[in-house]
């Protein structure tokens, strides 16, 4: 079933998905070689629990942390451990949940760690521009389709694969909610997208092979050729014209300033 949110609740929604985008801003402070990602995720959890918040991913479905961490051909949900440390040249996906009056944000930015290759730079970026052209599809009128058409065609014209195992997925009361938010598919194909809806929308691009294999640890997924990843995210809610960004990645950029993707 799909919950369509009242204005109230996308504004309740907004508030949530703000302290994730305030926490990857304070985690970004911190990213660096030499440091473990369970130190990040410790920022990470104090700045949640300090803004009123609580972590939406930490024991959900018995995930141990606050984030996801993943790192260089790792695509999603890499367990953050003090055994991992940030190496000069790494890219890191840190992705975000926080909850706070029954609603949860979520949202995740894929980061440079020092001096990065410009061929992975170059994946970072056009992953963050595939997300915010499958935004411009997120509106009353148009079908699921085209929202994952729109990140599918701007990543596969580049010579780029686009993970189908992982997908986006509806946000609200739940973290994950229907509907599925695949980011392939075909334009004019799919549900109807109806003012309300409100989407977690993830590309998840790789530089080689698209498929992907699970580490021992049941959780942390990497691309079968242990070829780079990308992952950028965004909490949207669906309106006439224009999607509403209910994210940010601003507190991030101001952090980052000429480093940010």
């Amino acid at each position: 079933m799909i919950f369509l949110k009242t204005d109230e609740e996308i504004e309740l929604l907004r508030i949530s998905n703000q302290i994730v985008a305030k926490t990857l801003a304070e985690v970004a402070k911190h990213i660096g070689p030499g440091v473990s990602t369970s130190r990040l995720d410790k920022i990470a959890e104090e700045f949640i629990r300090d803004n009123g918040a609580v972590p939406g991913f930490l024991g959900y479905g018995g995930f141990p942390k606050s984030l996801c961490t993943s790192l260089n051909d790792q695509v999603v949900h890499g367990i953050p451990s003090e055994d991992i440390i940030l190496r000069e040249g790494d890219i890191i996906s840190v992705d975000c949940g926080a909850y706070k009056n029954g609603f949860h944000g979520d949202s995740a930015y894929t980061f440079p760690v020092g001096e990065v290759k410009p061929e992975i730079m170059q994946l970072l970026r056009t992953t963050k521009e595939s997300l915010f052209l499958a935004i411009e599809q997120a509106v009353e009128g148009k079908r699921m389709g085209d929202i994952g058409n729109a990140v599918q065609s701007h990543c596969e014209a580049r010579g780029y694969s686009v993970v189908r195992e992982m997908i986006g997925h509806g946000v609200g009361r739940n973290l994950h909610e229907s509907p599925e938010v695949p980011n392939y598919g075909r334009k004019g194909n799919g549900i109807m997208l109806k003012t309300g809806m409100t989407l977690a929308i993830e590309p998840m691009i790789n530089m080689g092979k698209r498929q992907l294999v699970f580490e021992k640890d049941g959780w942390t997924t990497r691309t079968i050729d242990r070829m780079p990843s990308a992952h950028f995210e965004h909490s949207v809610a669906v309106r006439r014209g224009k999607a509403d960004i209910l994210s940010t990645f601003e507190y991030i950029e101001e952090v980052l300033g000429n480093k940010a993707v």
